[in-house]
């Protein structure tokens, strides 16, 4: 085990993302990142974000990890202290241990943090927690909730968003990983130069996803073969003077070993360009000339042997 980590950093520290900020002067945008509990592999997931955003040269990325148990007398003195950043990154999720939960403090300071203009990204599954927190609901727009709960939003052909009302439809689910066709639905500064059309591997389409669905702009969406419906894949979310981001990529579940969904340049560079707009309301970090494209996946060469 210990070899496959040491492998896991050599080769995390090899990511030839450009390091584009190292040749501008100015300050970087301090990151934090929030863990310590999740049905996926929350810990590696943890260590590769670190190493894409700080590749890039842009961002300070600092980790506040929570207590793993609910009964943990650490709850008491866990504070992440979001004031002190720019960006917060959520990478936690309870909903196989529900009765793990952020204490309502520290939940308030979050809701206060992004309220008062506070940059925050969800990170894959961590729209899949919290279905309780009212405001967390409000903040991630659509999650991993029952067909009772909130609006599921899809894509028709013409680029319309359609509401599916709560009890229509089902409950939040996912096929098997796949091959996603993105389609750029709405031009922002986190897409722009993106061809309209690229591709992301192995990657799972959230279907039903729901929620609130206010003040939310779809920025991608994918096609899904079984139901014949376009799913979002990207949105933000407007709350208060803040700006939440959200998206079904970046799964890493326990046993993978840094896969190729992280080794996506598409990905890796749609989560910096999003952290960095996140941040500072602008997107500096350049479109790479080997992006993906509708044809052509492109990753990292990097890999493990099993």
């Amino acid at each position: 085990m210990w070899f496959k980590s040491f492998l896991l950093i050599l080769i995390l520290s090899s990511l030839h993302t450009v390091s584009f900020a190292q040749k501008k002067a100015g300050k970087l945008i301090n990151v934090l990142i929030v863990d310590g509990f999740s049905n996926h592999d929350w810990r590696q997931t943890t260590r590769i974000v670190k190493q894409i955003l700080e590749g890039s040269g842009l961002f300070n990325v600092s980790v506040s990890t929570a207590p793993e148990v609910p009964e943990d007398v650490l709850w008491a003195s866990w504070e992440p202290n979001f004031k002190k950043y720019d960006v917060v990154i959520q990478n936690t999720n309870n909903i196989q241990t529900p009765k793990i939960r952020w204490p309502k403090r520290v939940q308030r300071e979050l809701e206060d943090y992004v309220r008062s203009g506070g940059g925050l990204y969800i990170l894959h599954s961590a729209n899949n927690a919290f279905p309780d927190w009212m405001e967390y609901n409000k903040m991630i727009g659509l999650g991993w909730r029952p067909k009772t709960y909130g609006y599921a939003l899809v894509v028709d052909s013409l680029g319309k968003i359609i509401r599916i009302p709560p009890g229509e439809g089902q409950d939040t689910y996912h096929g098997d990983r796949s091959d996603l066709t993105i389609h750029v639905l709405t031009d922002h500064p986190i897409n722009k130069g993106y061809p309209k059309v690229w591709t992301t591997p192995d990657a799972e389409l959230y279907k039903y996803a729901r929620g609130p669905a206010e003040n939310l702009t779809v920025l991608s969406y994918a096609h899904d073969q079984v139901t014949g419906k376009n799913w979002p894949v990207e949105w933000i979310v407007t709350y208060g003077m803040g700006k939440v981001y959200t998206s079904s990529m970046g799964h890493l579940w326990k046993g993978d070993i840094y896969p190729v969904g992280y080794r996506c340049i598409g990905f890796q560079t749609t989560m910096i360009r999003a952290v960095e707009w996140l941040g500072t309301g602008k997107v500096t970090y350049p479109v790479p000339a080997n992006f993906p494209t509708a044809t052509r996946i492109s990753v990292q060469e990097e890999h493990l042997e099993n």
